[in-house]
This record gives C-alpha cells, structure tokens and sequence, in this order.
C-alpha cells in the first residue's frame, strides 16, 4: 500500500478536478471560501514542484444559480445560456483566488473535437504544456456555450482523464463530496465499506459504482470510467472528498485518503502502446544514424536536422513511422508539421524553420513526448 501510494509523493505534474456540488456547496452559489482554500493548496503543490492543471466543474450550476433555476434544464440552449453566465463567475473567483499567491492563470475551454483531431490535439497540448513551463494554472473546462450531444465529453471527470493523456500526467485527482468509492452506496447501505485500492481493470469497481446527483453529470461511474481512461496512458487515479481539510497536501504526503485506482501497465509502456495500437500510420520518417542513436539512447526528439527524406501524405498531428537507411522501424509519433512542410525542412536547424516556411510549430519535427520506441 505505502508502495503504491509513494507515487503521489514522487510525481511532478497533476490534474485536478471539482465538481460541481463540491464548488457550489450543493447548488447554492460559488463557494468562494472553499475554493480558495482549495487553491492555498495548489499553490502549495506548485511550491513542492508539481505542475497543476485545473479542471473544473460548476460553470452551469453557477449560471443556473445566478438565473434562479432549481432544477437542471432538459433544453440545450438553456444549457448553454447557463453555462455562458456561470463561466463568467467561475473564471472571476479563481482568478481573484490564485492573484493573492501572484500565481497567473488561464481559461482553457474545450469540445470533444478538440482531442479528436490530432492537428487540434497538438494544438490543445503545446499550449497547455505552454502555460505549465510559464508557471500558469490552466482552468479547464468543457465549453458548454457550444457543444451538443453529439460533441460533449458528457462529464468533465471524462475530461480530465482525457486532459492527463493529454500533458502526460501521472496522477488525476478527482475530488467529490463523498470520501471515495464504497463497495455499495454508503447513504443507504450502512455496512458499506471505503475501497482504499484498486486496479482500474478490475470489474468489481465498475459494479459497485453509482450513478450521478441533481447537479452534475458525472457520479461514481463516470469517476471510474475516467480513471480506466487515465490508465491508458499510466495515470494512477484517486477519487476523494474535498471536503476533507488540506485533502490535496495530505494526498501528497501518502497519507491514506479516498480510493487509489492503478493503472496496469507503467506510464511508459502504456503511452507506448496507446500511440502504437490507436492510430493509423499516415507515412514514414527516413532518419540518419546520429538521429536513430539519439533517440534510441539519449531519448531525444527527432530534429528536422536528422531526416534523409520524407515518404507519404500527412497533416500535422497524424502517426508516422521512424525508420532508419536500412528501412528498419526505429519508432512512430505524432509528426509536428505536414508532409509538404516536413518535406521543406528536413536536414535544416530548427533555428531556419521559420525563414523556410513562414512559422513555427515546434522546433521538433516528432517531440519526444510524443514518440514511442519500438
């Protein structure tokens, strides 16, 4: 268990999600008090050296608040008026909770299309990534304004797994109301019991988990789908009450708190296998030796630099082969830049892409990052 629980304490970035009961205090506003007690802690974690992405809950709570509604309408553009209003306030109060630590933040607001896409994907990703390198916390949130049913996440503890693939986080937290997932609901089974860990492939915690409250979406099923999402990519996963004081710093310590869900494979191996086993293979890299040996023993990104040629028809964002002279599968990725942009660059510094093409992506044509061995 210690074992387990010490990759809280040796991880280097999170992310955070609330939900909407918790930051509205059950539908009655925004709790300005525990959200920023709430943010004394990430500030905290940021002091220990963790990276924090926020992901965060109660924009149409908090417009449904503000309008005077009870009850969560069934109308989408009702939804989405909602969500409008509340995201006003939701961005004030952690902007104001954040500026008395001087820690800057960002709204990030996202569709399913944004991940979908591997050209948005990159995008949503450099600019995340982007932000934690400049010391920002990212608040993300899923942009109810716009999205329907057949574009929404459908629950933002689904978006934060999905966030974590997408920086390569090593832990999601999911902080509820409740103290974690029991092995049947504990407000109306008295002889259930606090699951401390488990393994996200494990199907008794699909059994035992509940559906969601008036408020949100999501409940304890969506917390373990979306850890079994994390996993995918070797996230490890705790659901945990918020209300439990300095939750997140405790979390941090090892102390043993709220439900600890494992991924199966490490973080490595299952980025790995989610880059090699999820995407179709758009074209091939032709790399030299300094290249191929860079890679393989010093786990650097492909430069423009070390490409010989260019082979087949890709966007940006789409998986390409590395190969070395003999043809040989070094590795595949996440390609930086088009083919026909690929195609201009290749065997040039980083420094000249700009002069050669007009901008800049990246200085990588494939970031490590974004690179799995073979």
């Amino acid at each position: 268990m210690v074992s387990d629980r010490a990759v809280l304490k040796k991880s280097r970035r999170w992310v955070v999600k609330f939900g909407s009961a918790l930051l509205t205090d059950d539908g009655k506003g925004l709790d300005h008090a525990a959200i920023g007690r709430w943010v004394d802690q990430l500030v905290a974690l940021k002091q220990q050296g963790i990276e924090v992405v926020l992901v965060s809950s109660g924009a149409i709570a908090e417009g449904m608040t503000r309008l005077g509604w009870t009850k969560r309408p069934a109308h989408v553009h009702k939804l989405q008026a909602a969500a409008a209003i509340g995201q006003m306030g939701l961005a004030q109060v952690y902007e104001q909770s954040f500026q008395r630590h001087a820690t800057a933040t960002a709204q990030i607001l996202l569709t399913h299309d944004d991940l979908s896409d591997r050209k948005r994907y990159l995008n949503a990703r450099g600019t995340l990534c982007t932000l934690l390198e400049l010391g920002v916390v990212p608040v993300v949130n899923e942009n109810d304004t716009v999205i329907t049913d057949e574009i929404k996440f459908g629950d933002n503890d689904t978006l934060a797994a999905l966030v974590a693939n997408l920086v390569e986080a090593e832990v999601v937290i999911l902080l509820t109301d409740q103290l974690g997932l029991y092995t049947a609901d504990p407000r109306h089974d008295a002889s259930a019991t606090l699951i401390s860990q488990a393994k996200a492939d494990d199907p008794m915690i699909v059994a035992v988990a509940g559906d969601g409250g008036v408020l949100g979406r999501g409940g304890m099923a969506t917390k373990v789908r979306a850890a079994k999402l994390a996993a995918r990519s070797g996230a490890v996963t705790v659901i945990a009450s918020g209300r439990v004081e300095n939750v997140l710093l405790d979390l941090r310590s090892g102390v043993e708190l709220g439900t600890l869900i494992l991924p199966s494979a490490s973080p490595v191996a299952a980025r790995k296998q989610w880059l090699a086993g999820h995407l179709q293979v758009k074209g091939t890299l032709v790399v030299d030796e300094g290249a191929a040996t860079a890679m393989r023993e010093r786990g650097k990104s492909l430069l423009p630099a070390g490409v010989l040629s260019v082979e087949g028809e890709f966007s940006r964002g789409e998986m390409v082969l590395v190969v070395n002279v003999a043809g040989e599968e070094l590795a595949r990725g996440l390609v930086s830049y088009s083919a026909v942009n690929a195609r201009a660059i290749i065997g040039l510094p980083s420094s000249k892409i700009e002069s050669v093409i007009g901008f800049v992506n990246e200085d990588e044509l494939v970031h490590r990052d974004n690179l799995a061995l073979n």
